[in-house]
């Protein structure tokens, strides 16, 4: 391979990373290359602090067991009365709340809200980000975040050619103000860039995909980008918070560490991970009612680099 055809193949793969790894905005292409992670700039802004809902609005047709998937994965955020097995979610989600000792803010207390069901399609089959908003207001508009996720067979603005997922915030209003996550269900549209390592990517080494832990490359692939959303929601929320860069195009908690779930990763591998001996599954964190996920790094505030699990 000439060295021209090399660094296409590379900078296709980093695209592919970022996409996995969305922002609050979209990323402009000659910033994918970034040098090692540092500390994450607190820009004053307020956090989400004290109990807060995370309501799933599911848009479009899934499977009771897909729901199951992602519902759970909420649940295992905050410590279950059952003990997750380490590495766990909880684990994971303890590096994002240390973000809030920096800035002096009050821990958040995170629960599964409620469930909203939209399996007629009410907005039709193709979305406009503005449609996005306005799905999140069906959550709570109070000490809420509100998550979008749209089916495999549901097309959003942006999705695949410049996102996989989004976050931001509703305006002020008297009715309170909430933030609010999109994911998209990238399984028939666009696997090998939203649901990478669990598909092979379109760009660099076509190495073998790993097994998806949930037997699902769409949902699985979706756990991953609710994840590096959720991390970014939450330390993050209203453009203020922790972040580098452009507020415009910022390196968040988890995109400023894009591809990476475990030691020793580098492009077009995802890391030393751990495997399901009975499915061949690969993950990195151990959940609520005995799951299993694929969890992002994120930027370490205490040691200035990309944390993993394993």
């Amino acid at each position: 391979m000439s060295s021209a055809m090399h660094a296409s193949a590379l900078f296709g793969l980093l695209l592919v990373l970022s996409l996995l790894q969305g922002s609050l905005a979209t990323r402009k292409l000659e910033a994918l290359v970034e040098p090692e992670p540092s500390t994450l700039i607190y820009h004053k802004g307020h956090l989400l602090t004290g109990p807060i809902a995370i309501n799933l609005i599911w848009y479009g047709k899934f499977t009771p067991a897909q729901r199951a998937i992602v519902a759970d994965f909420v649940s295992s955020l905050s410590s279950p009365a059952a003990p997750q097995e380490e590495p766990s979610v909880a684990t994971w989600w303890n590096t994002a709340k240390s973000y809030y000792a920096l800035s002096k803010s009050p821990l958040p207390i995170v629960s599964l809200g409620k469930q909203v069901l939209d399996e007629s399609y009410s907005l039709g089959r193709t979305l406009t980000s503005a449609q996005l908003r306005a799905l999140a207001a069906r959550g709570g508009q109070r000490r809420a975040v509100n998550v979008v996720l749209s089916a495999e067979d549901v097309a959003v603005e942006g999705f695949c050619s410049s996102r996989c997922a989004t976050h931001g915030a509703s305006p002020r209003s008297k009715n309170g103000r909430f933030a609010f996550v999109w994911v998209g269900n990238s399984a028939s549209q666009c696997p090998g860039q939203c649901a990478w390592p669990f598909h092979q990517p379109i760009y660099g080494p076509q190495s073998p995909p790993l097994v998806a832990p949930n037997g699902d490359v769409g949902v699985d692939g979706m756990v991953i980008n609710l994840a590096s959303m959720l991390a970014a929601t939450f330390t993050n929320p209203f453009g203020n918070g922790f972040y580098q860069g452009s507020r415009d195009a910022p390196l968040e908690a988890a995109s400023a560490c894009p591809g990476i779930y475990g030691k020793n990763a580098y492009p077009g591998y995802a890391g030393d991970l751990l495997v399901d001996r009975t499915t061949g599954a690969s993950y990195n964190a151990n959940g609520f009612d005995g799951r299993k996920y694929l969890l992002p790094a994120l930027v370490d505030p205490a040691t200035s680099s990309c944390s993993t699990l394993v």
